[in-house]
């Protein structure tokens, strides 16, 4: 009854995905390819999380 009260977890996964993916761009401009590069990975870990919440769900990409 009241589902549209709980937080979507995807959504949320979504935002943390776009902003590592932001702050890896301004470091990657900046020229510190050591932070873009951990911020790359830790935005991978996120993606993987976001598939593996999908297909549980049933949901295609």
């Amino acid at each position: 009854m009241f589902g549209w009260l709980k937080p979507d977890p995807l959504k949320k996964l979504s935002k943390q995905y776009n902003a590592k993916l932001e702050e890896a761009m301004h470091a990657q401009r900046n020229g510190d390819m050591r932070l873009f590069a951990d911020l790359t990975a830790e935005s991978e870990e996120i993606w993987q999380k976001i598939t593996t919440l999908k297909q549980q769900q049933g949901l295609s990409e």
